[in-house]
């Protein structure tokens, strides 16, 4: 099969045309591992070897394009690459040639990662954690790098949060308050002994007000359907579930 022309793409790679029609797309590196600058010629089996070859180095190309655009952890890469219903083998060549060449690491991923939630969320250590964790960075890894995440560090985010969330919960008041702050901070992913050694120094304010606002809008809502001490059983029955007490 006879090569009827050449010509470089902006990618770096050649289209080559053949005489049957057929227009091959080919990186450099597969040009010069077959010669093909030195040919004229190829036939149907070496044609094959080239493609597979080709396909090799798109795999690898592909996986390092994506490496450029977001820092990944070695399982996300692979699972982005088998998504693309590249052969296992390529894909897993093509880790191990990025592993190699430093394009690709664990422990830097989990540390970029760890330093970049530390700086953008409100997120805790046991959250950040769990999604390194499912990004397939290994456990171990996870332990080392967490570190940089200090107690001293934790502990002006866990103010911001509750004070956040005392704000926006007025209606709230006494321990159901506390815990809904100590919950969601939890769920954020920070541990209960420094939840509760800085919710010690923070000042839940004066409840009284937000009690008779409480009370008040309670009482134009029952008072509807109820009066006398019925009345006052409810007002008081949904403010204690609501963390709060007040007396007219």
């Amino acid at each position: 099969m006879k090569i009827l022309k050449y010509k470089k793409k902006r990618n770096g790679q050649y289209d080559l045309q053949l005489e049957s029609g057929d227009v091959l797309s080919l990186y450099e590196e597969v040009i010069l591992k077959f010669e093909l600058l030195l040919k004229n010629r190829i036939d149907e089996k070496e044609k094959e070897e080239i493609l597979l070859c080709n396909q090799e180095y798109d795999v690898y190309y592909v996986a390092l394009r994506s490496l450029k655009s977001r820092f990944r952890s070695v399982c996300e890469l692979r699972k982005l690459l088998l998504k693309k219903k590249y052969p296992q083998d390529y894909v897993e060549k093509a880790i191990c040639k990025l592993l190699e060449q430093g394009y690709l690491d664990d422990r830097s991923f989990a540390k970029a990662y760890i330093n970049e939630q530390i700086i953008t969320t409100s997120k805790g250590p046991r959250k950040i954690e769990t999604e390194l964790l499912s990004r397939g960075v290994c456990s171990s890894i996870i332990d080392d790098e967490i570190l940089i995440f200090t107690k001293e560090e934790q502990i002006p985010k866990i103010k911001k949060v509750a004070n956040r969330l005392i704000r926006s919960n007025r209606s709230r008041g006494g321990v159901v308050l506390r815990n809904k702050i100590i919950h969601d901070l939890q769920t954020l992913g920070y541990d209960i002994a420094i939840i509760d050694e800085v919710l010690k120094t923070i000042d839940f304010g004066d409840t009284k007000d937000i009690a008779k606002k409480e009370y008040d809008k309670l009482y134009r809502k029952f008072s509807r359907k109820y009066s006398g001490r019925q009345l006052e059983y409810k007002i008081k029955e949904k403010l204690y579930q609501k963390g709060l007490y007040y007396e007219d």
